[in-house]
This record gives C-alpha cells, sequence and structure tokens, in this order.
C-alpha cells in the first residue's frame, strides 16, 4: 500500500511540475506591441507601446488548451512625436488617466496551418471589450538561453476599428482602422 501512495505522490508531483512548466512570462524587454493607422488616407502613421507583460499556459502538445493575458500600459505610446504622443493619451483618444492599461484575454486557440494559430479572445481598449482574433506565427522551438531559462517566440497581428471602442478623436485625419502587431519573447525560468 505504501508503494502505490508513493508511486501517486510521485506522479501527482510530476504532473504538478510539468503543470508548472508550461507557465511562461512575457519577457517585457524583448516584447513589444506595435500599431499603425492611416493619417489623412495618405499615409501609415506607426507606433508602440513599451510595456508590454502578461503570461501564457502554453500546452505544446493540445495548442488548443493555450491561455494568454497581457496588459500594455497604455501611457506607454511612443510616436516619436511628443506632442501627438500626448494628444494619444490624453481623453481624445485612449484617455490614460481613466484607462491606464489596455488588455487581452484569450477564449479559444486553434491551429491554422503549420506553425500558425488563431487566438480569439476580449481585448479591452479605452474601457469597452470586444472580442478579437489573432493571427499567430509560432510559437518558436523552445530554447534554452545562456542563463539556463528556457525561451519561444511569437508575433501576432490583428485588425480593430478604434471607433467600436470608443476612441473617437481627430475623425477625417486620423483613420479608424488600426493595425496592431504583437512581438513576443517568452520566457519560462529556470527553478532556483
Amino acid at each position: 500500500m505504501s508503494r502505490t501512495l508513493s508511486a501517486l505522490a510521485a506522479t501527482l508531483l510530476l504532473t504538478l511540475c510539468a503543470v508548472a512548466q508550461d507557465t511562461w512570462q512575457l519577457d517585457p524587454a524583448h516584447s513589444s506591441a506595435q500599431f499603425a493607422v492611416r493619417h489623412l488616407g495618405v499615409s501609415m502613421v506607426r507606433g508602440a507601446f513599451t510595456k508590454v507583460s502578461g503570461s501564457v499556459q502554453y500546452d505544446h502538445a493540445n495548442p488548443a488548451k493555450t491561455s494568454i493575458q497581457a496588459t500594455i500600459d497604455a501611457s506607454s505610446v511612443d510616436t516619436r512625436v511628443d506632442m501627438r504622443d500626448n494628444d494619444l493619451r490624453s481623453p481624445n483618444f485612449l484617455d490614460v488617466q481613466k484607462y491606464p492599461t489596455i488588455t487581452f484575454q484569450s477564449k479559444r486557440v486553434e491551429p491554422a496551418g503549420a506553425g500558425k494559430l488563431k487566438i480569439s479572445g476580449d481585448i479591452t481598449i479605452h474601457g469597452v471589450t470586444k472580442e478579437a482574433v489573432l493571427d499567430v506565427e509560432g510559437p518558436s522551438d523552445a530554447m534554452k538561453d545562456p542563463w539556463g531559462n528556457m525561451r519561444m517566440g511569437a508575433s501576432a497581428t490583428t485588425k480593430i476599428n478604434r471607433k467600436d471602442f470608443g476612441v473617437n478623436g481627430a475623425t477625417g485625419v486620423v483613420g479608424d482602422e488600426i493595425t496592431i502587431t504583437l512581438d513576443i519573447e517568452m520566457i519560462r525560468p529556470v527553478a532556483k
């Protein structure tokens, strides 16, 4: 009986370790969220959010069990023009004092071909939550970095209409369709 209990305890411990090993954190220093929007209908203006965080529960054997949570600090918007960035932070657009974060929480993950996924989830911008679908390249194969941590990466894109989220400033100057690109590096630190 004690052998059976020992075997059961060992199996439970290994299962718990395996589950814990599937938890990855977004590496903020190597992850970014970019956007592109038309200006006056003639050119694309590109910008980024420089503060991105989150976690991924990744199941390599069954990607459909994967879940993703990401948070973007809305005040970290950077278009390389201070006056424009301040306007984007204002109530005219993101109203970062009232809505400091942009979030994404996955609801469904589906394979979309070799090395590709479709991830559906809720994106919240300006206090409004809508469903969005991310087209994902990756994740890459996991590899060990020089410090013993495991890392993998992925890129995702989606398009949204800013007015669906109540971001209505500068109609006719700023386009409504926003292309969002996420380039993320995930890390699973070595156990200490």
